[in-house]
């Protein structure tokens, strides 16, 4: 659909043109088009007849234009001659403006891409995932990638399991001897049959002193040394998980404290500014108030960052792939008493540690490789039956070899495997006290912790908020200096701080436990 309106040769009522270049004669070029505008050829006087060129406006300019020149037109004297033009004209102006309007009303306004969600930095953002202490054990068991390396080996030594129980394969031999290669003209039946030689052998090679069993068995140890260090590595990559988590909990929680405290502060900052402008503050106190809240937006700030990066550090240990990126942790910073004494913990990681297990099983390794070392100084007996045929007969031989143990008896490897024994054995030992000593300095640890902990609980962390209560009020009644509100102020964000980070030790001391002795139930 299209619609054109033209007018020409459109003047003023002021009455007829005037011939020659002064006169200023506009043409009116109406095209409804997309947008709502108008293209507008203007032929001016002072360019050459006939030349014309484009402005574009849009609708509401043009009709604006067009109105004053109806007032200038209703100013002047009509007469019955020109009320057909004004009418006309009043027509004009309104069928421009309903063409003017039209494309704006049915066209469809364009869908507005859309817009991708920003928010600023340190603007936190609701997790898609929290996970516990509990799943995030089980995701860095399952796909942590050095864990997942050192789970590899295992397969390994079990496919050397089966390489070492293979049995020798079976040796054919052929050969065809005194063939007239060089003269030709003896090649006949009667020269193959009586005068070349042809033999057809199957030699097998018989191990003695049971070599592949001491094979298989000293692989199936190695399996078993194997096995047992990794689950040392990943008792230390639980240890590592939790560590860390317990490091995300203590920055969730200083994060909330830090916003809590700063939401409290700023509430302390309007009483303030009311204050002041009631008289009862000065605006150097007002001041010092409101720099003290810089301090507290650091903290936030600080806590952000510590959260972020502890997160980062726990992803990275349960395997970036495993949670989102916007994941959270769940959970609180708590106090649990150790009961058992130390003496049973010590008892309990030496039937539970896997690097001491490992240790045990290297001497078990060790004696196997002792009598693999001691079968391969038995000399292996090679049997071999050949059938032959020669002049015109078919024959049959039987041949065994076997080495002579007269200077290569495996002597050097046999008493290296017995050094290695006693290696073992020392490397046991040292795994033994290596056990009691992280079990020893955990417990010590956490019972000091544990102190710290319940020196806050009987008394410190609540006198520390009774100080802050009772200066508060002091203060905002006047029987308090701005000093002893913002001292208390710093005292109690201290205290508070300082028993978040000792529960948070805490519960790394019992995890560092949980490590030592091997078992996650220490009850």
């Amino acid at each position: 659909m299209r619609t054109l309106l033209r007018l020409d040769r459109f003047q003023s009522w002021r009455g007829p043109a005037s011939p020659g270049r002064a006169a200023l004669q506009r043409r009116l070029h109406c095209r409804r088009t997309n947008c709502s505008s108008f293209v507008v050829w203007r032929n001016l006087g002072r360019q050459p007849k006939g030349w014309l060129y484009p402005v574009y406006a849009n609708s509401e300019l043009v009709l604006a234009k067009l109105f004053r020149h109806f007032l200038r037109a209703l100013r002047l004297r009509l007469t019955p001659r020109n009320w057909s033009g004004a009418l006309r004209f009043v027509a004009l102006l309104l069928v421009v403006s309903i063409s003017g309007q039209l494309p704006a009303q049915m066209q469809t306004p364009p869908t507005p891409a859309p817009v991708p969600s920003r928010q600023g930095p340190g603007v936190p953002q609701a997790p898609s995932v929290v996970i516990t202490i509990d799943q995030a054990i089980e995701l860095a068991k399952q796909n942590n990638p050095a864990l997942l390396a050192q789970r590899t080996l295992i397969w390994q030594n079990k496919e050397q399991e089966v390489t070492a129980n293979l049995r020798p394969n079976p040796v054919l031999s052929s050969d065809a001897q005194y063939l007239p290669l060089f003269t030709p003209d003896l090649f006949s039946s009667n020269y193959i049959d009586n005068t070349a030689q042809f033999d057809l052998g199957l030699g097998y090679l018989f191990e003695r002193g049971q070599k592949r069993q001491h094979r298989l068995q000293a692989a199936k140890d190695v399996t078993a040394v194997t096995e047992s260090q990794t689950l040392d590595l990943e008792r230390t990559t639980v240890a590592n998980t939790t560590q860390q988590f317990v490091a995300a909990l203590l920055a969730k929680s200083n994060l909330d404290f830090a916003l809590q405290f700063l939401q409290s502060y700023q509430h302390t900052v309007g009483i303030s500014q009311e204050q002041n402008k009631a008289g009862a503050m000065s605006k150097v106190d007002l001041l010092k108030i409101q720099l003290q809240t810089l301090q507290f937006q650091t903290d936030v700030t600080s806590a952000r960052i510590a959260l972020a990066q502890a997160l980062n550090s726990l992803r990275e240990l349960m395997g970036f792939d495993s949670v989102p990126r916007n994941y959270d942790v769940a959970g609180t910073l708590g106090y649990e008493p150790m009961t058992l004494p130390a003496y049973d913990l010590e008892a309990r990681a030496r039937s539970l540690r896997p690097d001491l297990q490992a240790a045990q099983r290297g001497i078990t390794a060790a004696n196997s490789q002792i009598g693999l070392a001691k079968a391969n100084s038995k000399q292996d007996l090679n049997a071999t039956f050949d059938y032959t045929h020669v002049n015109a007969s078919n024959l049959g031989a039987f041949f065994v070899t076997i080495p002579l143990p007269i200077f290569n008896r495996n002597q050097g490897e046999v008493a290296r495997t017995y050094y290695a024994l006693t290696q073992s054995q020392f490397q046991e030992k040292a795994a033994e006290q290596q056990v009691l000593t992280d079990v020893k300095n955990a417990y010590e640890t956490l019972l000091n912790n544990q102190e710290i902990v319940q020196l806050y609980d009987n008394g410190y962390l609540q006198q520390a908020q009774q100080a802050l209560d009772i200066t508060q009020f002091s203060y905002q009644h006047g029987a308090a200096s701005l000093l002893d509100f913002l001292d208390a102020e710093r005292s109690y964000r201290a205290t508070e701080l300082s028993y978040r980070q000792a529960l948070a030790e805490y519960m790394s001391s019992l995890e560092q436990l949980r490590a030592a002795v091997g078992a996650r139930d220490l009850r």
